[in-house]
């Protein structure tokens, strides 16, 4: 069964850190660009960060630069998003996918657009 699979959300104080994974089951991430989106309660999805096939080429939601990393490790089939100096803003359901056109430099712009594949996602709640 083909699936991506995210993992590492919780609960984490205002100024915490979190690293979310997205592992792939059943099929390799090599090759594909990587999104995180998010989708707050009563909000629409939104892009977050993503990575082109290559890992040369990333982008950032202006509300998570400076704060987010994104990177891979196609070894590990796992692309991960380092999360620090969370804010309660941030509390959202994480998930992860794969655009839809392999083996393409340009698969992450920007607008975040292309993508599918979507995980289950992984809760991040900020509180105190």
């Amino acid at each position: 069964q083909l699936q991506l699979v995210e993992s590492g959300g919780g609960l984490v104080q205002p100024g915490g850190s979190l690293r979310l994974s997205c592992a792939a089951s059943g099929f390799t991430l090599d090759g594909y660009s990587i999104g995180w989106f998010r989708q707050a309660p009563g909000k629409e999805r939104e892009g977050v960060s993503c990575i082109n096939n290559r890992g040369d080429v990333t982008n950032y939601a202006d509300s998570v630069k400076g704060r987010f990393t994104i990177s891979r490790d196609n070894a590990k089939n796992t692309v991960y998003l380092q999360m620090t100096d969370l804010k309660p803003e941030d509390t959202a359901i994480y998930y992860c996918a794969t655009h839809r056109v392999r083996f393409i430099r340009t698969g992450c712009s920007p607008s975040f657009t292309g993508f599918r594949s979507w995980g289950q996602g992984t809760q991040v709640t900020v509180s105190s």
